[in-house]
């Protein structure tokens, strides 16, 4: 992969990742334009940990928050009642449903994403789940074990190439009646252990099979082009959020849904 090629697809994958237009689905496509055949594990790994940067970044008090508590915790000294503890045990419990379908269907959703007619319909899904949204009504409930459990089972059916975790778990809050900067907040602290587990498992592979010096300086631009992208991505999803806006991105899930058929043809 070229430097360009990893900065072009480092930048669709930061935008993507957290945008609701599914980050899997636009990869793939990509790739079927460029004409990359297979995974570039190096790349996969390198990009995930930029958007990881990006979420840590963006959520640093709330990520801060909730690895002190639990370190209290750990030690006995937790304090009864704090928010980021009850926080870290809601991301827990959610990030349950994608850990498990994750084991069990590891080969099926790899042969997923090959199949550039399944990403599509997968998109189109997607502009359905974000255009729904739109007759949802303000909700002012806080995230507790059902709604984190239910949130965790959208995570879990976005593993499909196509489906956006970021549109499909936003969604499952805002359909329970949360409040929209808990539902963004969630959804996004949610994808940590989601994002840190997929790279480590990767890592795990590509620790046996290092990538040559000369491809650091690729893999660096993508990753720096995941982790800006990213960042900026998160600060506009949290504005459209607010102002009840997230069934704008339904035109254009279908619009690359339609044209991911059309590839396909």
């Amino acid at each position: 992969m070229s430097a360009i090629e990893s900065l072009l697809l480092g930048l669709l994958q930061g935008l993507t990742e957290f945008l609701p237009i599914s980050s899997s689905g636009h990869l793939a496509l990509a790739k079927h334009l460029l004409g990359l055949g297979g995974e570039d594990l190096a790349f996969v790994v390198f990009v995930h940990f930029g958007t990881l940067l990006a979420t840590v970044t963006a959520f640093r008090r709330e990520v801060g928050g909730m690895i002190l508590s639990s370190g209290r915790f750990v030690v006995g000294r937790g304090v009864r009642g704090d928010p980021y503890l009850r926080l870290a045990g809601l991301i827990l419990v959610g990030s349950i449903p994608a850990a498990v379908v994750g084991l069990l269907l590891e080969e099926g959703v790899e042969k997923a994403f090959s199949s550039t007619i399944l990403v599509a319909f997968m998109l189109l899904l997607t502009g359905l789940i974000l255009w729904l949204t739109r007759y949802v009504p303000a909700g002012k409930k806080a995230v507790g074990i059902k709604e984190a459990i239910l949130v965790g089972c959208a995570q879990a059916l976005a593993i499909l190439p196509g489906v956006s975790r970021s549109g499909a778990t936003i969604g499952a809050a805002l359909f329970q009646g949360v409040n929209k900067d808990r539902a963004v907040k969630f959804s996004f602290l949610l994808a940590l252990p989601a994002i840190l587990g997929a790279t480590a498992l990767k890592a795990v592979d590509l620790w046996r099979l290092p990538p040559s010096s000369s491809a650091f300086i690729s893999l660096f631009l993508g990753t720096m082009a995941a982790y800006i992208s990213g960042y900026a991505a998160i600060k506009v999803l949290l504005r459209v959020v607010r102002r009840g806006k997230l069934c704008y991105f339904a035109f254009y899930c279908w619009a690359v849904g339609l044209l991911g058929l059309l590839l396909s043809v």
